[in-house]
């Protein structure tokens, strides 16, 4: 079984015991709500600029822990200090260090100070009831991974998702999942660097596919980004905007040199 395999039978698993059917009415209510700050998508379209979503996570099977944060209220308030655009936030717990906790954290600081980042649930979704805590966290986009779920299963969740008026954000990593996430009606798309099975990175797989999304879909490339001229070649091939988790976590100790790095990220 690869890496991908594992985890999302491990997901499946553990949503299991909570799992239920979800009333449109449950996800609308949330859509109707004042938000504060702009949405996902246009956070991370600044004019003349790359887009930097900042990812928060402790740890990854590929890097093993990255940081054991106390508060990641904390770490969300020093991204906005150094000028990210948006927020990821990782809420898987086996694998990743992460919980729906940390999202809450994260969501009710940066709106007690007014309009704020928009944030990302960074997680394996395999059901709508996912969606439903993502929106009831705080949370203004969800991620879909298209190659760990059949077409039944991803249009089900971006049904909810956009019924309770959160984007969606498609990660793909080669051209059947290209194709799959626009035949699902995708906004967002994510080309994954990582390939999910092997943990392997490799920025050629956005330079491969960027130029065939169409120019309407906001296009992010994922994973391998640690310095300005990775940012630079993607952007080159296309990227609008860049994730970005490890390099940043491990700037965060220094504020001075992670406003710089965001700074030569959206500058590339």
């Amino acid at each position: 079984m690869d890496k991908l395999s594992e985890i999302m039978a491990a997901k499946r698993q553990e949503v299991a015991a909570h799992v239920r059917t979800v009333q449109d009415e449950e996800l609308s209510i949330h859509a109707s709500k004042q938000l504060l700050g702009p949405s996902f998508s246009q956070a991370l379209s600044p004019q003349g600029q790359l887009g930097v979503l900042a990812e928060i996570k402790r740890k990854s099977p590929s890097a093993g822990l990255i940081e054991d944060l106390d508060d990641p209220s904390d770490r969300a308030h020093t991204y906005a200090e150094a000028g990210a655009n948006a927020l990821s936030v990782l809420t898987d717990t086996p694998y990743f260090g992460g919980s729906l906790q940390d999202l809450k954290a994260v969501t009710t600081s940066l709106a007690a100070q007014g309009p704020h980042l928009p944030c990302l649930r960074k997680d394996f979704m395999v059901h709508p009831i996912q969606v439903l805590e993502a929106v009831e966290t705080g949370a203004r986009a969800i991620l879909i991974i298209v190659r760990a779920l059949k077409d039944e299963d991803i249009n089900a969740i971006y049904r909810a998702a956009s019924l309770a008026g959160l984007e969606s954000l498609f990660e793909i990593h080669d051209e059947r999942d290209l194709e799959r996430a626009l035949n699902a009606g995708a906004k967002i798309i994510g080309i994954n660097n990582r390939d999910l099975r092997t943990f392997t990175t490799n920025l050629a797989i956005s330079e491969t596919l960027l130029p065939k999304i169409p120019k309407d879909i906001l296009k992010i490339s994922e994973s391998g980004i640690w310095t300005a001229e990775d940012a630079r070649r993607v952007r080159d091939a296309g990227a609008q905007a860049v994730l970005v988790g490890e390099a940043l976590m491990r700037a965060a100790t220094d504020k001075d040199a992670l406003q710089a790095l965001v700074k030569a990220f959206q500058m590339a």
